[in-house]
């Protein structure tokens, strides 16, 4: 999950990822919090606050 945010994946990982986020709730929410993380973790280097709910 967190690769898919580092690099792009290639289309067997991505049809892999893919398969697995449809039966795993957990690491659905698990890439909702990866993304809120990047988004405040880039917010934090640019010095302000960002609106969270994007």
């Amino acid at each position: 999950m967190s690769e898919s945010q580092e690099r792009s994946l290639k289309v067997r990982e991505q049809a892999r990822l893919g398969l697995h986020l449809a039966m795993c709730t957990p690491c659905r929410n698990f890439g909702k919090q990866l993304k809120i993380l990047r988004r405040i973790s880039k917010s934090y280097v640019k010095g302000g606050p960002e609106d969270t709910k994007k």
